[in-house]
């Protein structure tokens, strides 16, 4: 977890014990706990030794590094297996609180008090792909495309799942071009709108969902004469020339009469469409959907419930500390996640030796964002950190094909469409 941590100038530490030294710091950030705060439960620790380490030692570049070594750890155990294959994730936002005087800090309408948004893409096998602090105001959809370009783990899922706010047109539009199948979870059916491929088009039984005949066409003509220009967005959006988030504010902000917004739209409209035909037509994918959504809510939950110090409040006012401060959560979240993983497998492998059947369906419902084993509260012991602990085995004698062969009605009509 600790291991692509070093100073700036890529020196060895000059720190008595830089290991132990990070993973306390790891612990103090991540449970939000302030580091003179921390230092009165901690020993052999002061509070000016834990800033220092935090502020030197630590960026937002190598904390995403460290996210994904223990991404790519996660996913060697066989136990994930049984709650996915990485190749799904989910994104949504929770509000965290912090002082009004700052920068990135705005009241939120949907919440009704000031802070910003802890934006996390977590995988389907329940870990955190990739954090976000955003403001307020923007509207999450945006994001969505950014988390999933800039996870540099070993999971690279290809589908996207979100709540309605990851919805729009040129979204869905983008997603497709860089190979993503975004499925949302829908709320406001009502006032979406079905496209038809041309005029002339009717359906004997679903010919009412697009409205009155010969309206809501989808323009051929708009994307093949903006293909090329929209192709190359793409690939400037995938080399990094411009981020997803800065293209999708201006198309979401542009004129509407822009030719790359109408082509985006009219995209998106193809798209979507699809993935509603698509929704309404298979009940395994709308139970994934839903399950993928609940995962990354309950990961929000989980993530506030370990960041529980200075009652949940964010106290750093710059942008990039609060930008860390969300990657340390995310970092020790995931730490924790790992940990009961480790300790579901070790358990089962008891069961197993004493002639208990496992059943990989049990064990799907089994999630690791367990809380009960965990204490946060009272003198935080540090006297096993120099301790070398021995090689976990990632290995579990169970078969997980069934729970992926559920999957296969499924996946196959998401390759027809």
């Amino acid at each position: 977890m600790v291991a692509p941590l070093r100073p700036p100038s890529g020196n060895e530490p000059k720190l008595t014990d830089p290991l132990g030294r990070y993973v306390i710091v790891t612990f103090v950030k991540g449970t939000n706990m302030g580091p003179y705060e921390a230092a009165r439960h901690i020993p052999g620790v002061s509070g000016h030794e834990l800033s220092y380490v935090a502020n030197k030692h630590f960026s937002i570049v190598l904390l995403n590094e460290a996210i994904a070594d223990l991404v790519n750890a996660h996913a060697r155990l066989d136990i994930s297996q049984a709650w996915g294959d990485g190749t799904a994730a989910a994104a949504d936002g929770t509000h965290m609180d912090t002082y009004l005087d700052n920068l990135l800090s705005e009241t939120s309408v949907r919440y009704g008090k000031p802070g910003g948004i802890a934006y996390h893409h977590v995988s389907d096998t329940y870990i955190a792909l990739f954090t976000h602090f955003i403001p307020c105001g923007v509207w999450e959809a945006v994001y969505i495309i950014e988390g999933l370009l800039k996870n540099t783990s070993e999971v690279q899922p290809t589908t996207v799942h979100a709540d309605t706010q990851g919805q729009s047109l040129p979204v869905f539009a983008l997603a497709h071009l860089l190979g993503f199948d975004l499925m949302p979870r829908i709320r406001n059916w009502k006032e979406l709108t079905f496209y038809r491929p041309s005029k002339t088009t009717e359906y004997v039984h679903i010919d009412a969902l697009f409205g009155e005949p010969g309206k809501h066409v989808i323009d051929w003509g708009l994307i093949e004469s903006q293909f090329r220009h929209l192709m190359r967005v793409a690939v400037s959006v995938r080399e990094g020339t411009i981020s997803s988030s800065t293209l999708l504010k201006r198309l979401r902000s542009g004129s509407r009469k822009n030719a790359t917004y109408a082509a985006f739209r009219e995209v998106g409209r193809v798209i979507r469409t699809v993935q509603l035909l698509r929704y309404l037509s298979d009940a395994p994918l709308r139970r994934r959907v839903t399950a993928a959504t609940n995962k990354v809510e309950s990961f929000n939950r989980f993530s506030q419930w370990i960041g529980f110090g200075n009652r949940g409040v964010i106290a750093d006012n710059d942008p990039i500390e609060q930008e860390k401060a969300m990657k340390f959560n995310a970092l020790l979240t995931n730490a924790v996640i790992f940990h009961n993983a480790l300790d579901i497998a070790e358990i089962v492998r008891q069961l197993l030796e004493e002639g208990w059947e496992i059943d990989p369906e049990d064990l799907a419902h089994i999630s690791p964002y367990l809380t009960e084993h965990v204490n946060r509260f009272g003198e935080y012991s540090t006297h096993e950190l120099g301790i070398q602990p021995e090689a976990y085995d990632p290995k579990l004698d169970v078969d997980f094909t069934p729970l992926r062969d559920q999957d296969l009605p499924a996946a196959g009509l998401g390759q027809a469409a």
